[in-house]
Formats: structure tokens, C-alpha cells, sequence
């Protein structure tokens, strides 16, 4: 069932707005690494809802399971992220200022209650959660893979210190930064490494299924 024009134009802004301001937000309170990750999730997440989902959504029994799979996924890899210090990780990675309160604060508060209310919002066929629901298919879905590089990457701050380091970043207070550094710890492994394929393997087949499904419509 095709959506009305109404919703659809009011979905377009409310995504248009979510590419621009969440990019510009990462960029202010942390730096510019979430602006290339966020930001370019974000708009391939909206080309692909574009395409796929804004003016036929598809049915909830072929896309609210594969959501699911990727949010539990997604969930059970922010628990290795957390006890591994991804946070803090990242902000010796790129000398930025992503502290373990922010990252708690986005990753296991904000962020349970939009997939929640996108759920609902999948179910009830709503054209903007299916724009939530890319993302997540492109961001923490796909876009996992970086974990796999970043332990090639030198640290902007001390890269040939093994130990966890802590100083203030732009006036914000960042404690036990660990350092994955491939060729200071002759260990290749980055903060959420092991169970980054879990949200990523549900992801793209998500991402495969809402290609092909839209082929198939427009066939008949």
C-alpha cells in the first residue's frame, strides 16, 4: 500500500533534518570522525529508504524480524564496546572528546528507545521508521566494519605508549584511553572487534532483501 503524499513530504524533511542536524551535533560535542561515519550512514540510509521504503513500505513480517536481529545484535556488540572501552578508545584514536557517560548516554539509553518505538513504527507501516530502520540496516549494521581497521590507524595521542592514558580533550575529562595500536601491542584487535559481524550479518541481508522486494514490486 502506497503512502500519502502528505506523509511521504513530512517523512522527507524529518530525514533530510536527521542527515544535517545529527552530523553537525557529532561534529560540535566530538569532532569530525562521527560526521564521516554518522553523516555518510545517514545519507546512504536515506537513499536507500528512499528507494526502497518511503512510498511503499514493506510488509512488517519481512522487515520488523531482520530489525530485530540487527538491534539485538547491535546490543549484544555495545556490551564488548563498553567493557572493551570504545569510548575512550576512539578518543585516543582520533584525540576527541567521546567520554563512557556520552557514549552509555547514546548507545544504551537513547538509542533502546528509538529501536522500541521504531519497532512500532514498522509495524505500523509509518514511513519515517523505516528510515530508522536503514540507518541502523547502513550504521551499526554495515559500517561495522571500521572496527577491523581501526587497529591499523596510529593514535593521535601517544601511539607508542602501551598503557591507558587519561587527559582532558577540549575541555572534557577522558580516563583509561586504551591503546589498540596493531604495532604497539602486536595485537590485532580494536574495541568491539569480536562481535561486530553479529549486527553486520542480519544488516546487509536486511539491506539485500529491501532491494530485491522493491525489484519485485516494481515487476508486477
Amino acid at each position: 500500500m502506497q503512502t500519502s503524499k502528505k506523509s511521504q513530504q513530512l517523512s522527507l524533511v524529518i530525514a533530510i533534518l536527521c542527515c544535517i542536524v545529527l552530523p553537525l551535533i557529532g561534529y560540535i560535542k566530538i569532532g569530525l570522525p562521527p560526521v564521516i561515519i554518522v553523516g555518510g550512514s545517514a545519507i546512504l540510509a536515506f537513499f536507500l529508504w528512499y528507494f526502497t521504503y518511503l512510498k511503499h513500505p514493506v510488509e512488517p513480517e519481512v522487515i520488523l524480524p531482520l530489525f530485530i536481529f540487527t538491534v539485538a545484535g547491535l546490543q549484544t556488540h555495545i556490551i564488548e564496546e563498553y567493557l572493551s572501552g570504545f569510548g575512550p578508545a576512539m578518543s585516543r584514536l582520533f584525540d576527541i572528546p567521546w567520554s563512557e557517560r556520552s557514549f552509555l548516554m547514546v548507545f544504551a539509553l537513547v538509542g533502546p528507545t528509538i529501536y522500541t518505538l521504531t519497532t512500532w513504527g514498522l509495524y505500523k507501516k509509518l514511513p519515517l521508521a523505516g528510515f530508522v530502520a536503514c540507518f541502523i540496516f547502513i550504521g551499526p549494521g554495515v559500517a561495522e566494519f571500521t572496527h577491523f581497521i581501526f587497529p591499523l590507524i596510529s593514535p593521535r595521542l601517544e601511539p607508542d605508549n602501551v598503557n591507558s592514558i587519561s587527559r582532558e580533550i577540549k575541555g572534557v575529562q577522558i580516563n583509561s584511553m586504551p591503546n589498540y595500536y596493531y604495532k604497539t601491542t602486536h595485537s590485532y584487535y580494536f574495541a568491539g572487534m569480536y562481535t561486530a559481524i553479529l549486527p553486520m550479518v542480519p544488516g546487509i541481508y536486511a539491506i539485500r532483501r529491501l532491494i530485491r522486494v522493491r525489484q519485485t514490486d516494481k515487476r508486477n
